[in-house]
């Protein structure tokens, strides 16, 4: 290996990250053409420095060095480098040795490692985001331990290693200290990796949202256009930090110009002050020069509110490549391309750098992102109307760099936001995605409305080939508050941020009109709730008399939740003010549940209950009300069956090592194919026998004498059945004959069998030996390129093929998520006794699934697995069939080091 063109370089080594600062970097792998770059880097580090890494003054690479650290085989010798632009701000190189820590090769599985990080960039979090990568790599390379001498006074290097989370081995030998790391990663190493990463990624977005100083690249004139428009947003919201215009055609040697009262330059390398973040707003074409100027003059971050890229065709597309590229060189990070904008109402920040033609928000504890700017101002718009404010929004257009994933690791800390609604049109990485929202909805409500089906134009991305139920079901296992549409969203988040959440199901509803309160009712019936008998108050109800209702409700301990029904006075009467003021008296009196209100033309009355500190929510429709409550009940049901996480068993039985060395040799079978293997029945019998999932023997029966002697081997009483694809489990076409309990009741079964449905060749007769009876299920796992392993569960049979009553849960699955699991489908009375019959062995049934999420969790290389059916019994189960797909892992998954998604 020479160069990054030679086809031995190892390419999947690259990735972008985001350090603890914010900024971003590139890891890459060292090769020959970065002789230059290597002496450049070390001649900005600081002797200290070097002398901690070569444990002796070394003011200087010799010409050996160069050779030694650029030269590399990508297997026993590798060395990684964090770049920005196009220089070395660290770097990390591991050497394989043996036991006598001389050179060595495989099978040898440690290394030695050293790390340089130019003094300039110490304290960014450089070093451990190459210990992350340069320890997958070396795990792909088969080694398993690392070793470092580091001085004592290195405090820093040492810190590196031991806050990782690896298992680790330290001493103190001749001077220095000695530490092995063991590089399998652990619940501690990745607990510590995510939490790196939280942080990482919410300090990217607060430099977006919260920056010092603007500049507004592409204002007009003539005033008109995005540019003019969003430095108007900008100055007229009252933007704390320092704001600047930047328009090329302005004059040269033009002092003090303003364009829209900002002081105006012909280009960012003007302004002799910082810039924090950068509003683009020039043709597509332009911009890449707009971003060299950016990053050479120090920008942190950009919104490119420019059209013309991803959602434009091809063309744009490979230009929106190069955008990202080219951002992240520079260290920034970016919103858009064809964004919409951002907007954070903190008072120290007060920003609007948004196309919103709405007034600006008015602060508020609701965070919105949107990928879509038509659904974002369309938000925007229904939360003003409604008297809402915001805590901060994010429309990120083509989303080619920051995501929805950024800004939940931003809310998941911003103390300002109660709530986070978001409209997504696709989920680039639903498995990191549901994560995050997970951890997330422990602590505050995210409430998601999914758009299209397909992935819009722009949005490069991976998506997803899950079923849109099963993406349903995925978020909903996360906490996340799925809606239908941008109306719910709206009226979830109104309610979600404005009451406390619901302690359970039961609803009081009262209000003045009787029809009103059945429909109400009703609407609670089709939503699961525990609605009580309207309390019809009569047309002749006063506001306090309203009040005293809400107070006795509120005060009872048999409601958790309160809905108001409201009309209009006949005659005239108490005005909306009157009502909405005896109404939140009442709420402010007896705090702790939840209140909605339902009203019929009553002229201002939402706007009332809006007003002052303590806000209820109004809907305009019993079932929006009803909806919202719902929806809020569900979520505090999850937050408290949440409130103690589940946890992953360990089976003493499991054969880990050994099903990694099956797999390896039945794909070594197949050569460098990228294909999916089909494992023939024995080789799927023993890979899942290693992990305690003993699949039932089957023998062949081409004739009627082979069906004989396959019985004799088994026993008797046995089963016949097909296995020709048109009729495998499918018992309801007469492909099985059951409980054959001697050799004539056989060849009767074999011979009415091959009469009525065909010859043996085309049925493919098997024979297996009968099973207790009981439930017949099917349990599956697939991996989703983007959503990464997800285990499924259904009873057999067409009528649950056909209704879609199959469950779903991400992998690895704890013992709280396959309980839940199992007991999610419509059809679970069955496994529990329904209508008198004995209820069946669930907790076998969840140990198996537990076990095949401990299969595909910890073999990527199993891509997809069915056992159909396994009949659970009223003690134990038994699996008759199992199918599965093995195919060689990909390069990386979520659960490897910190990385920006790749273009």
């Amino acid at each position: 290996m020479t160069t990054a063109s030679d086809p031995a370089y190892p390419a999947h080594w690259e990735a972008d990250v985001v350090l603890r600062d914010g900024g971003t970097a590139r890891i890459r792998p060292i090769t020959t053409e970065d002789a230059g770059r290597l002496v450049s880097f070390y001649d900005q580090v600081s002797d200290e420095s070097k002398y901690y890494r070569f444990f002796a003054p070394h003011p200087r690479l010799s010409d050996r060095d160069v050779h030694r650290f650029t030269h590399h085989d990508y297997v026993d010798r590798v060395g990684l480098a964090a770049t920005v632009g196009e220089e070395f701000i660290g770097t990390v190189r591991y050497d394989r040795i043996g036991p006598d820590g001389r050179p060595a090769s495989a099978p040898a599985d440690e290394a030695e490692v050293a790390f340089l990080v130019q003094d300039a960039h110490q304290g960014r979090g450089v070093a451990s985001a190459l210990l992350e990568h340069i320890g997958a790599v070396a795990r792909e390379r088969g080694i398993r331990r690392f070793a470092a001498e580091v001085l004592p006074a290195n405090t820093k290097m040492i810190k590196v290693f031991t806050d990782a989370g690896y298992q680790q081995k330290r001493s103190f030998e001749d001077g220095s200290v000695h530490l092995t790391l063991d590089l399998e990663p652990t619940a501690e190493s990745l607990a510590v990796q995510r939490a790196r990463e939280q942080r990482a990624e919410a300090r990217s977005v607060q430099r977006l949202l919260a920056p010092g100083s603007v500049a507004v690249v592409g204002v007009s004139r003539s005033g008109v256009g995005v540019g003019a428009a969003a430095l108007r947003n900008l100055r007229d919201s009252g933007f704390r930090g320092h704001l600047y215009a930047v328009n090329e055609a302005r004059a040269a040697g033009v002092e003090g110009d303003l364009l829209e009262g900002v002081r105006a330059y012909r280009s960012l390398r003007e302004i002799d002050a910082p810039v924090d973040l950068a509003v683009v707003a020039v043709p597509a074409g332009r911009v890449p020069q707009v971003v060299a100027d950016c990053g050479e003059h120090g920008v942190q971050g950009l919104v490119v509110l420019s059209a013309g890229y991803g959602e434009s065709g091809p063309a744009g597309l490979d230009r929106q490549r190069e955008l990202v590229r080219q951002v992240r060189s520079y260290g920034m990070r970016l919103i858009g391309p064809n964004a919409f904008g951002v907007i954070n109402t903190a008072p120290e920040v007060v920003l609007n750098a948004s196309l919103a033609p709405v007034p600006a928000p008015v602060p508020g504890r609701i965070g919105l992102f949107t990928q879509s700017g038509a659904i974002g101002m369309a938000l925007l718009s229904a939360l003003l109307r409604r008297g809402e404010g915001l805590s901060s929004f994010v429309s990120a257009g083509n989303r080619a760099d920051v995501s929805g994933n950024d800004i939940l690791q931003y809310w998941y800390e911003d103390e300002a936001t109660d709530v986070a609604l978001m409209y997504l049109e696709t989920l680039g990485n639903p498995r990191k995605f549901t994560r995050l929202a997970r951890r997330t909805a422990a602590v505050k409500p995210v409430v998601v409305a999914k758009g299209g089906r397909h992935t819009p134009a722009g949005h490069v991305v991976p998506g997803t080939r899950l079923p849109e139920s099963t993406v349903s079901a995925l978020l909903r296992q996360a906490g996340v508050i799925r809606v239908d549409t941008v109306t719910e969203l709206v009226d979830v988040g109104l309610l979600l941020v404005s009451q406390p959440v619901p302690a359970g199901p039961r609803v009081a509803i009262l209000g003045n009109s009787e029809s009103l309160g059945f429909l109400t009712y009703d609407a609670c019936l089709a939503q699961g709730l525990r609605p009580g008998a309207p309390l019809d108050l009569t047309t002749a109800a006063s506001p306090a008399d309203f009040g005293r209702a809400v107070a006795a409700a509120l005060a009872s301990d048999a409601h958790d939740a309160v809905v108001v029904t409201a009309i209009p006075w006949v005659n005239g009467g108490a005005g909306a003010d009157d009502l909405a003021d005896a109404l939140r008296d009442a709420v402010a009196a007896h705090p702790g549940k939840p209140v909605a209100v339902v009203h019929v033309e009553l002229a201002g009355f939402a706007e009332s209950l809006s007003r002052a500190d303590v806000r209820i929510p109004a809907y305009p429709a019993a079932e929006r009300a009803v909806r919202a409550v719902a929806e809020s009940v569900r979520y505090g049901q999850w937050r408290r069956a949440n409130a103690e996480s589940g946890h992953v068993p360990e089976y003493e039985d499991i054969d880990e090592a050994g099903a990694a060395a099956q797999l390896a040799g039945l794909l070594a079978e197949v050569g460098g194919s990228d294909g999916v293997l089909t494992l023939a029945d024995s080789d799927a019998a023993a890979l899942l026998a290693r992990y305690g999932i003993r699949v039932l023997p089957t023998l062949p029966a081409p004739s009627a004498d082979a069906a004989v002697k396959a019985a004799e081997a088994l026993g008797y009483p046995v089963a016949l059945k097909t296995t020709a694809p048109h009729l495998r489990h499918r018992a309801d076409l007469g492909g099985v004959r059951l409980d054959l309990a001697n050799e004539a009741a056989l060849r009767r079964a074999y011979g009415e069998l091959t009469g009525l449905l065909g010859s043996p060749v085309e049925l493919l007769p098997v024979v297996q030996p009968m099973v207790p009876r009981g439930v017949d299920t099917v349990v599956r796992s697939v991996i989703d390129p983007a959503a990464g392993a997800v285990l499924s569960f259904g009873l057999a049979g067409v009528a649950s093929e056909l209704l879609g009553d199959t469950a779903h849960r991400i992998v690895p699955a704890t013992d709280r998520d396959v309980a839940g699991l199992i007991r999610s489908i419509r059809a679970a009375p069955l496994l529990f006794g329904w209508r008198g019959s004995d209820p069946v062995d669930t907790p076998a049934l969840e140990e198996l699934l537990l076990r095949l999420s401990r299969l595909v969790d910890g073999h990527p290389e199993v891509v997809g697995v069915t056992l159909e059916p396994v009949v659970v019994a009223t003690e134990g189960l038994s699996v008759l069939s199992a199918t599965v797909r093995i195919a060689r892992p990909p390069a990386r998954t979520d659960l490897g080091p910190r990385t920006l998604p790749s273009y």
